[in-house]
């Protein structure tokens, strides 16, 4: 089969190009494992951590992406709950231990054994890939396979991040950063908090646009300070100056929630932090670690509800080099999808 392979890290610039496509043996699913067909593999920012090394895989080469949607090959000897001809989609929590105290309440995106799909094993840039069962979703008949691929991890760490806020209908939210997760935050929080202002912060004026576009009240540079303070805000970015940035434009007892595994650049922004303006009056900070099989089942039945369709820049395979680099770049509108079959 053809493959995306990272065989070495480094720092992404321009035209750089880190993954080679190559020919691999299609794998075999073991007993409670299917063989997924890939049809369409999303990209993200986690990929950029990966090949970065700020969140290295533990061995290479490996295959990455962690946005999957395909049709059921073939099953193992012990699947029960689907069938070749299913169309199903794989996350980034690629499996967990399934014993400990987090994974026996439901809370296995912090199990210590936690597995993501694309970096602690191979993952979706390719046209075939396997997984248990118990870690692939069935995709409702809403989406088209190229619009589902970031549901699976934008969409879906954007809702764990929303229900995080404890937003209420009403109170005012900030989004930091506009990219794939950012922009389906935004109609999730108009769909379920039609009386909530949304605040956009983003690097961009192409980003800013789209975020007027799609229903945000104000949109203003990251540096900026919004024309009210805000209750609540996510930040999805890669970097460190946003936080410090959304944290003193929150009110007193606002929260900010982090959605990001890893940050780029300048810790030195930290160490500008001013205790009275950024933390004071009982602000808190919460950050997002991986998604639980919940957060993923209970986002795709809220997405096929509200007929969340995002928008999507659509790429072949072997441009996944290209599409890497214009997310490093910061040409984003929507999400990255590869189109594989």
């Amino acid at each position: 089969m053809k493959a995306m392979v990272l065989k070495q890290l480094c720092d992404l610039k321009e035209h750089q190009t880190p993954l080679e496509l190559m020919e691999v043996p299609i794998p075999v699913p073991g007993d409670k494992e299917i063989l997924l067909k890939v049809s369409a593999c999303g990209v993200c920012h986690t990929e950029l951590d990966e090949i970065e090394g700020r969140t290295p895989p533990p061995y290479l080469p490996v295959i990455p992406g962690h946005q999957v949607v395909g049709r059921v090959h073939t099953v193992g000897s012990s699947v029960q709950q689907l069938k070749p001809g299913d169309r199903v989609g794989i996350a980034w929590i690629f499996s967990a231990c399934g014993t400990c105290k987090f994974c026996r309440s439901g809370h296995e995106n912090l199990c210590p054994d936690f597995e993501a799909t694309g970096r602690d094993t191979n993952g979706g840039y390719a046209e075939y890939m396997t997984v248990s069962e118990d870690f692939a979703y069935r995709i409702p008949n809403a989406f088209s396979d190229l619009q589902a691929a970031p549901l699976l991890c934008a969409g879906a760490i954007g809702y764990r991040s929303l229900r995080l806020t404890g937003l209420e209908d009403g109170q005012r939210l900030g989004l930091t950063g506009f990219g794939a997760s950012g922009h389906l935050v935004l109609k999730m929080a108009r769909f379920r908090y039609p009386n909530t202002d949304v605040f956009v912060f983003a690097r961009s004026a192409e980003e800013r646009a789209f975020a007027l576009e799609l229903g945000a009240v104000w949109a203003g540079e990251t540096s900026e300070r919004a024309p009210c303070k805000l209750d609540s805000i996510i930040d999805t970015t890669p970097a460190w100056l946003p936080v410090v940035e959304a944290l003193a434009n929150l009110d007193a007892g606002g929260r900010l929630v982090i959605n990001a595994i890893r940050k780029e650049g300048d810790k030195q922004s930290l160490l500008q932090l001013d205790y009275p303006q950024h933390l004071w009056q009982e602000k808190e900070i919460k950050s997002v670690a991986n998604i639980t099989r919940g957060d993923v089942l209970e986002f795709l039945d809220l997405a096929a509800e509200m007929n969340l369709a995002p928008e999507v820049q659509i790429f072949a395979l072997e441009q996944a080099n290209e599409a890497l680099v214009e997310l490093k770049m910061g040409r984003i509108r929507g999400a990255k999808v590869l189109k594989v079959d």
